[in-house]
């Protein structure tokens, strides 16, 4: 299985449309973390799971989403709600009430990715706005028997390496 995870897009429509174009044969899911700036209709946001973040002005985006995509439960909000620019617990003790496995969340514009226990968070970064590096990033979930395997890329859909990590499935 592998899902799309983009987040703090703020307004880019080109940028968001290239990388879908190019990863959306491979993936089964793509969720957007919010802070998209876009209305619900927009064509480029057309197909994701996607929620409202601090900066999103439209109602018809749900705050969070639980989601199931073959077989895995997902969690998704932006995570201002959840103070997550100074933890993780809030999102995982919500994790835990809903059953996610995999918890996909933005907000402070850090890529990064953290398992606690059985639950693994993941923060894309921001393809408009990057904090703590200077590329504009992305990320693709791949979970296959063995292993879960969280890849990161920057705007151009390179792979940055340095922050991929591979975590043994349960």
């Amino acid at each position: 299985m592998n899902v799309l995870i983009v987040s703090d897009s703020h307004g880019l429509t080109k940028e968001l449309q290239t990388i879908v174009s190019h990863h959306k044969q491979h993936v089964d899911a793509i969720i957007h973390c919010g802070d998209s700036e876009l209305t619900s209709d927009h064509e480029a946001l057309q197909g994701m799971l996607v929620v409202r973040g601090n900066c999103d002005y439209e109602q018809r985006f749900p705050t969070d989403l639980v989601e199931e995509v073959n077989g895995v439960r997902f969690f998704i909000t932006h995570g201002h709600l959840y103070n997550v620019k100074m933890t993780l617990m809030n999102l995982y003790y919500k994790a835990k009430e809903v059953g996610a496995r995999i918890v996909c969340f933005g907000h402070s514009h850090i890529a990064g990715c953290e398992q606690i226990d059985d639950v693994l968070f993941i923060n894309p970064g921001s393809i408009f706005l990057p904090r703590m590096r200077r590329e504009k990033t992305y990320a693709i979930l791949h979970i296959d028997e063995a292993t879960t395997t969280v890849h990161f890329y920057n705007i151009d859909g390179k792979p940055l390496h340095d922050l991929t990590t591979t975590y043994t499935t349960k």
